[in-house]
């Protein structure tokens, strides 16, 4: 409030439009920055959310190379570009002689020529050694099935960290190439090396098979280190006219997250071929190809043990030859069966999927098997 006392009229009159126009004039200042602060309230926004969306592709671009990565599909080479990179690295530690190294390089190129695995990480022998040793030892086990004959193959420098799939078909062939059921579907077949695997099923798409997987893997495996699963092992069993299924154990069916249902079909695949009350049963079923989230194993027989529980007989990929060897010692101890042996508390991921082999397909049989695969479903259980 204004403090002046004025007897002029004109001079109190032109005093107060002095007032009304320093008000007006703060009025307009006020507006003025209001108008700024909005706008550059408006402008930081703008950049924040510039710098947010920008920080978001960065981190979707990273989980997706991640994920790439991960699968093998980063344009990181293959199989043969992971082996010669690995031994060089091999080389330059000391731990692999030059010589060493060219004679290695010399046997790969030899093998990816001819499209057939050279045997490096195969042992052979195992399930006969098992028979052996669950006849003499093993007296804590009731019944035991064993699956067909079938060598174990583990993953080499080449195939480090992403050749589970491709090695467990390799052992699952190796059984089925001793099989005369099989004679006409595999006829002239030999153990593949990975990167003609990877050829076989890129094969099987062509003709039409799991195009939903097959877009997945951008239509192309060789020259990837792309995983490879119960699908793909589905596709390319199918397509060589091998009857197999796929069972999905989608949950948990026991308590604290194990799959009792799962050992149970194990055990009820095996122990059809009932041979009286042998404690030991080789059966002529060959083996079981078992999926879980990252990994796959070689499911090689079942024991079920004088408590009535269950275990399974796993061959893993991972596990090198030297500690498979011991299992061909004539005195087995118990001690090497650990890595074979998994009990239903063992299994505890949220899914298994596995591959079962039933026979052989006509090649009607086969087309129309191809046309189902369109839509790809999987028996689930429960």
């Amino acid at each position: 409030m204004c403090g002046l006392l004025c007897t002029n009229y004109s001079i109190l009159q032109e005093h107060v439009n002095l007032h009304l126009e320093e008000s007006s004039y703060r009025q307009g200042m006020d507006e003025v920055q209001c108008s700024s602060d909005l706008e550059l309230a408006y402008q930081l926004q703008k950049q924040e959310d510039r710098k947010r969306k920008s920080e978001e592709s960065r981190q979707e671009m990273e989980g997706f190379q991640k994920l790439q990565r991960q699968y093998g599909l980063d344009n990181s080479g293959g199989y043969k570009q992971q082996q010669l990179r690995q031994m060089e690295i091999e080389v330059n530690r000391g731990r692999m002689p030059p010589s060493e190294f060219h004679r290695v390089k010399a046997g790969m190129m030899e093998s990816l020529a001819l499209g057939i695995d050279d045997g490096q990480t195969k042992t052979s022998g195992i399930i006969e050694a098992l028979h052996r040793y669950y006849q003499n030892i093993a007296t804590d086990v009731r019944h035991v099935w064993l699956s067909a004959v079938v060598d174990h193959f583990h993953s080499s420098l080449g195939d480090k960290g992403w050749g589970c799939g491709y090695r467990n078909f390799q052992m699952l062939l190796s059984s089925l190439l001793q099989d005369d059921t099989f004679d006409d579907c595999l006829k002239g077949m030999s153990i593949p090396c990975i990167p003609k695997i990877q050829a076989m099923i890129e094969d099987a798409w062509k003709e039409g098979f799991d195009p939903q997987g097959a877009s997945q893997l951008n239509n192309r495996l060789q020259g990837t280190k792309a995983w490879i699963g119960a699908c793909e092992i589905y596709t390319l069993l199918t397509s060589l006219r091998v009857k197999c299924r796929i069972i999905d154990f989608h949950k948990p069916t026991g308590p604290l997250g194990t799959h009792p249902r799962l050992f149970d079909w194990i055990l009820n695949y095996y122990s059809s071929e009932r041979e009286g009350d042998s404690k030991v049963v080789c059966t002529s079923k060959p083996p079981i190809y078992l999926q879980h989230q990252g990994h796959s194993r070689t499911v090689v027989g079942i024991e079920e043990r004088k408590n009535r529980t269950l275990c399974l007989l796993i061959f893993d990929p991972g596990c090198p030859s030297p500690e498979m060897q011991k299992l061909l010692k004539q005195d087995i101890e118990a001690g090497s069966l650990r890595q074979l042996r998994k009990f239903v508390g063992n299994l505890k991921h949220k899914q298994y999927q596995i591959v079962a082999v039933e026979g052989a397909l006509s090649p009607e049989e086969k087309i129309a098997r191809r046309q189902a695969s369109q839509v790809f479903t999987a028996e689930k259980i429960p």
